[in-house]
């Protein structure tokens, strides 16, 4: 099977904690600019480069993620990292899920800032043959800023093309580096935190399910005594 014969597949990993409308506008802006199926969001166990006793419990993350993700057709999501119950690395999820589901062409996502620290990621190299990678940028970047590869990467890649808001790079094995500029929305996971410890509103920063289950549950009241 080719990869044009392949379904397209997003991976959007992260903590998501909590999932906000950022996460999830970027998510759909990129599911549509490159045509993909599916948008498979991928709740961390345990962050490497977070301190895991500052992060919500995955059994709420996971459960806020599915209510946020329940209305899109388009959007899933996979608890691999999470039954794995150890350190979240990105190679090992890309591991399995390539030998597990052959039939997919796999684009992972993942933000501007996160991807400049690609040569941090555990065996990052291999990264790039197993998967595609979208390197997001919300609006405040120049393109001479967000669209050049990382030192690493720049013997491994070579530009490809340019299309709208797209700037491609390819390797030998195929697999492209797509650096696109998203429309986005200026929320993080920690506002969406520290407003609710706060006592604070967090309406219309999250959807109404995912506020629901934070106030039912009582998350983040502590966040600022910890």
């Amino acid at each position: 099977m080719t990869n044009s014969e392949k379904d397209k597949v997003g991976l959007f990993g992260g903590t998501f904690d909590p999932v906000h409308m950022g996460h999830l506008r970027a998510a759909e802006e990129i599911r549509e600019c490159f045509s993909l199926e599916k948008v498979f969001f991928i709740p961390s166990a345990l962050p490497p480069h977070k301190q895991s006793s500052h992060v919500t419990p995955p059994e709420h993350r996971l459960e806020m993620l599915r209510l946020a993700v329940d209305s899109n057709a388009h959007f899933d999501i996979s608890d691999y990292e999470i039954k794995r119950q150890s350190t979240s690395y990105t190679i090992e999820t890309l591991r399995y899920l390539t030998e597990t589901q052959t039939d997919r062409d796999y684009y992972f996502i993942v933000g501007h800032e996160l991807f400049t620290e690609i040569e941090t990621w555990k065996e990052y190299r291999e990264l790039f043959t197993l998967s595609n990678f979208i390197v997001m940028t919300r609006p405040g970047f120049t393109n001479n800023e967000s669209d050049e590869l990382p030192l690493a990467l720049k013997s491994d890649f070579s530009y490809a093309k340019r299309e709208e808001k797209v700037r491609i790079y390819r390797n030998k094995e195929n697999k492209i580096i797509a650096f696109t500029h998203i429309r986005g929305f200026e929320i993080s996971s920690t506002e969406v935190r520290q407003l609710a410890a706060a006592g604070k509103s967090i309406k219309y920063l999250v959807p109404e399910q995912v506020e629901d289950y934070i106030a039912s549950n009582e998350l983040y009241i502590a966040e600022e005594a910890s």
